[in-house]
């Protein structure tokens, strides 16, 4: 546990809004969301990787991402959902304690979400795909 880490101080209820929570992960509300729903899950311990998940936490992420997959259901009814880790700061990772995002979809949210996760690099327009 990091004193200065916002993800460690997951009983913090003014900077943590949790949805759902086990013995090792816990799922919080992104204080920033990018959709209506939008969650992170979150392991207790200080972690900065995902490849660095002992095999319980990975158990735990994903017993805990269907649970708070069912709750966005029912709260939102979204149509989709995006799902990703910022594994390093190249990759975009601001906050350095593992936390993975679960994302509500929703149609029209995006004029053409084509691609998903692959926009976030350049040069990955679905129209110059060959096939």
């Amino acid at each position: 546990m990091t004193a200065d880490c916002l993800f460690c101080q997951f009983d913090d209820t003014s900077v943590n809004d949790i949805l759902v929570q086990g013995d090792e992960i816990y799922v919080r509300w992104d204080n920033f969301p990018a959709a209506k729903g939008h969650v992170e899950l979150v392991p207790k311990r200080h972690v900065e990787s995902y490849f660095a998940l002992t095999a319980s936490e990975h158990a735990e992420v994903h017993s805990l991402i269907k649970r708070a997959r069912d709750e966005i259901e029912q709260r939102f009814q979204p149509d989709g959902y995006t799902i990703g880790v910022n594994e390093g700061q190249a990759a975009g990772r601001t906050i350095d304690h593992l936390h993975i995002h679960l994302i509500p979809r929703y149609e029209g949210d995006v004029a053409d979400p084509r691609g998903g996760v692959r926009h976030v690099l350049p040069g990955t327009n679905p129209d110059e795909w060959l096939g």
